[in-house]
């Protein structure tokens, strides 16, 4: 597997396009559109908030009854959530006015929105801005990343990753986009994510490697413990590689999932990092847990706990707070065994053996905490499962922004 420069038009016959539709902000482009130049497989997993956004529950009929996609058409600024009837009408219009313009049926476009919840789309504004978004669609980095651009809210930047491997002699390659800064936590998160690769893989396969890796990389982030009601993650598989059609599980499979593992995990901590005011990326990972689940329960809720967070954006090696998060998690372990320690490109220091804490530098501590990316890993020594999850620091910024994020 090898990282090329590129995410969502990496792969073969993937293009992409972006426009300012002059939605809910000025001065700036604000929908995109993928595109496969023939039709795809699609799979797809979606929020778990009970309250689901209208273009959640159009992408999610797609997914589940729809032979092919081959459109993803985004707006940024309205996130078309609780928006009623009338919302899920303003889908269709989307895809009816996508599908007459590529000359693809209206069942093959997907869309999805983010934003502002509870606001109506302004639906001449994104129909003009599909007819805009066609002619403009191209292939190559550029196209990738001005799409990437135009999907943010409150990110700071863009986010993508590509890579590519090798399956039956033919080269592969997998790439993909995805913005989210705040309402993010497990179980997907205002996070939207497009993948798409050129590998040939069957409909069944390519659903079952995204639900089962999507435990371990999106639904391990968390900036703010709030789920979104527009959480979509997509994955397009248009063949174009000509790799010996994957049916069943083997090494080719393994092969595609680990390199869907590297993206999705990149775009992933890539939102963790970016959380909204964030100045540090927070890892946190349990070792020589008894099973995977345990460990993950752990790590999970450290991340989510607001003191150990403010802790991180302060520099301050406060580690009891750690050890109290993982107390309050509801996975059992003996606090007594634990060893903790923090690390970073400043070094790795241990703060606590056997559940007490050690005589440590403060300074050195201080040094460690000081760098944009943080690991706290916790030793349970229970067995050898282990988990990992992605957050970030809690800083003041966080506040002013959601403060007034509607204007």
């Amino acid at each position: 597997m090898k990282q090329i420069t590129g995410g969502a038009t990496a792969a073969k016959g993937f293009q992409a396009a972006c426009t300012a539709a002059g939605i809910k902000y000025e001065n700036r482009t604000d929908m995109a559109m993928i595109y496969s130049q023939v039709p795809c497989r699609v799979a797809g997993t979606f929020t778990t908030n009970l309250v689901k956004a209208a273009p959640v529950l159009w992408d999610r009929d797609i997914v589940k009854n729809s032979d092919y996609a081959q459109a993803v058409v985004v707006n940024a600024g309205i996130a078309n959530a609780c928006t009623g009837q009338e919302g899920l009408d303003y889908c269709q219009k989307t895809a009816d006015q996508a599908a007459k313009v590529l000359g693809i049926p209206a069942s093959a476009v997907c869309v999805a929105s983010t934003g502002v919840i509870g606001k109506q789309l302004p639906i001449d504004r994104i129909m003009a801005g599909v007819d805009a978004l066609a002619p403009k669609l191209a292939d190559g980095v550029e196209a990738g990343n001005a799409a990437a651009k135009a999907i943010m809210t409150t990110d700071t930047h863009e986010k993508e990753v590509a890579v590519t491997f090798e399956i039956g002699g033919k080269t592969v390659t997998i790439g993909g986009m995805c913005k989210g800064s705040g309402m993010i936590h497990p179980n997907m998160c205002t996070m939207l994510a497009f993948v798409t690769t050129d590998l040939a893989i069957s409909k069944e396969l390519l659903q079952e490697a995204l639900s089962a890796n999507v435990k371990d990389t999106f639904n391990m982030i968390s900036v703010d413990g709030d789920t979104s009601t527009n959480d979509t993650l997509l994955l397009m598989a248009n063949g174009l590689a000509e790799n010996p059609e994957i049916t069943e599980k083997g090494a080719d499979y393994d092969a595609f999932c680990e390199a869907l593992n590297f993206v999705n995990t990149t775009l992933a901590k890539m939102m963790a990092g970016d959380g909204e005011g964030a100045t540090a990326l927070f890892e946190v990972t349990v070792v020589n847990a008894e099973t995977k689940e345990q460990a993950q329960v752990l790590a999970k809720s450290v991340i989510c706990s607001s003191l150990t967070k403010a802790a991180i954006f302060g520099h301050d090696a406060n580690w009891g707070r750690i050890l109290c998060a993982m107390g309050y998690s509801g996975a059992a372990f003996d606090p007594d065994k634990v060893d903790l320690y923090f690390e970073s490109k400043g070094g790795k220091i241990k703060l606590i053996e056997n559940g007490v804490a050690l005589d440590y530098s403060e300074e050195e501590a201080t040094k460690i905490l000081s760098e944009p990316e943080v690991t706290a890993i916790a030793d349970l020594k229970l067995g050898d499962a282990q988990g990992t999850a992605w957050g970030c620091d809690l800083s003041y910024d966080y506040v002013k922004i959601n403060a007034d994020y509607r204007s």
